[in-house]
């Protein structure tokens, strides 16, 4: 009985915490947009404005839900659970803290690229089974998106799974820091183990990742449909993209996993490539900033100090670079993007057999 409660708990614990990091994403994705145009954003709705996401959830709960006399009903009430699972069940593999995630799978990086590529097949069902030609342009160009700029995604991983030797995110986290079970070198020469904190992470035990979680980083914009990659939602051509037939309830289940994709390909990149949830502050002498630092509760909270991090800087890139073109964002992937992370690749091969042997 007891597992079967835990079963239950961990998904309404996860659900409770995409919904609540969605509502104040809103709000300061609002309020950053404000800074950068040189406006105050939302300041109605309660004190500086906090309650103006819940005021807006509250209304989209309560509208009816339409379905358009010509659409394919089944897809069109579908798709909406399909992109929303889709990316919720993306969190069960991912560590929180030392030995503290959902499932502890010897795949999970695998699982979860696999399970997240099924939101592509959501995205058809919206713009297909709308039957507008604006959804469904919108759901073929996000579609064709998200193929592209997963290919890099998965090639900078492997650059990173090649040093680590491993596809379980709980190990990789625990290989960067000084909890490690085997020796941690900055840039392959200087053993950092006792030191630990941000000289133990990927990115400086091996250099050349630095440029796949940069390659990671922008293939994440594109795979979240963020901009600069947001043509698939583009407003001035598509009106809204996949969605623009969904209101109220279907909505706001598409708006959820927008922003939950946003905070899992940033709580991935951070597992794989910094540090995860280890303390990015070092071993100084007798200052043992890192031994202190480390543990469940301070797990959690670098892994969400980090996270939010860059959900921040991905905030801050929509208000800030103008939208791509569709051929601009293919050369920018297939002619720019895949090359480099193939030359991380070959480089992270060359490193483990030269360096890690």
């Amino acid at each position: 009985m007891s597992t079967l409660i835990l079963y239950i708990l961990v998904p309404v614990a996860i659900f409770l915490f995409i919904a609540l990091f969605t509502l104040f994403a809103v709000y300061a994705e609002r309020k950053i947009a404000g800074f950068v145009q040189d406006r105050l954003g939302p300041m109605e709705t309660g004190k500086f404005g906090l309650l103006q996401t819940f005021a807006d959830i509250l209304k989209l709960i309560q509208k009816e839900l339409i379905t358009p006399a010509a659409a394919d009903r089944i897809l069109f009430a579908l798709a909406p659970v399909v992109i929303f699972v889709a990316v919720f069940i993306g969190f069960c593999v991912v560590p929180w803290a030392p030995d503290f995630m959902p499932a502890n799978v010897h795949t999970g990086l695998f699982f979860l690229m696999a399970v997240v590529s099924i939101d592509a097949i959501g995205i058809l069902m919206a713009g297909w089974g709308s039957n507008n030609k604006y959804s469904l342009l919108g759901s073929i160009r996000a579609i064709s998106q998200m193929i592209s700029y997963e290919l890099p995604v998965g090639l900078t991983l492997i650059s990173a799974v090649m040093i680590t030797q491993t596809l379980n995110l709980n190990d990789i986290a625990f290989n960067q820091g000084i909890l490690a079970q085997q020796d941690i070198y900055l840039l392959g020469i200087w053993r950092v183990n006792e030191i630990g904190g941000f000289l133990s992470w990927h990115i400086f035990q091996a250099p050349h990742l630095l440029i796949s979680y940069v390659i990671f980083f922008i293939a994440t914009l594109a795979e979240c449909n963020r901009a600069p990659f947001d043509i698939p939602e583009a407003e001035s051509e598509l009106i809204g993209g996949f969605h623009t037939e969904y209101g109220g309830i279907r909505f706001a289940f598409i708006f959820l996993a927008e922003y939950a994709m946003m905070f899992l390909v940033a709580m991935l990149g951070v597992v794989i490539f910094l540090g995860g949830w280890n303390t990015p502050l070092p071993n100084i002498g007798s200052l043992r900033l890192a031994d202190w630092t480390t543990g469940l509760g301070w797990g959690i909270f670098w892994t969400l100090l980090k996270s939010l991090t860059i959900v921040a800087i991905q905030i801050w890139i929509r208000w800030t670079l103008p939208r791509f073109r569709a051929d601009q964002l293919m050369t920018l992937c297939w002619k720019i993007l895949i090359p480099l992370a193939f030359v991380c690749m070959a480089i992270s091969g060359l490193w483990r057999i030269l360096i890690l042997v």
